[in-house]
């Protein structure tokens, strides 16, 4: 069970991860998106994305609710929560750790520039 949780909660960070990509990347390679296609592939993303996210998250817990074994998914539920709580934990403790070695190499130029 908890293998099971583990791919599907790793494969929606993976979904997770390909998305912010995109969307990172996207205006660089299509351009700033002055039309009206730029709102409607995004509303159309934020669907599919719901859609695919949901499915990992829920889907095999829903279908063995439904089957009956009411107990197995919700701690296989459980189990995905919790992997991907640690996934946000341990991102938000890079980028905690990534932002506070900025501040002081700021602070530190800062320093040095008004000397």
């Amino acid at each position: 069970m908890t293998r099971k949780a583990l791919i599907d909660s790793v494969s929606a960070i993976a979904y997770i991860i390909a998305i912010s990509i995109f969307l990172y990347f996207g205006q660089g390679i299509f351009g700033a998106g002055k039309s009206i296609l730029a709102p409607i592939t995004m509303l159309s993303l934020l669907v599919l994305s719901a859609g695919v996210t949901g499915s990992l998250v829920f889907g095999r817990s829903v279908l063995w609710y439904l089957d009956g074994n009411k107990k197995d998914a919700i701690v296989l539920l459980f189990y995905k929560f919790v992997i991907i709580f640690v996934f946000i934990v341990i991102l938000l403790t890079i980028l905690l750790l990534t932002f506070t070695q900025f501040l002081s190499r700021e602070k530190s130029r800062r320093l040095q520039t008004s000397s």
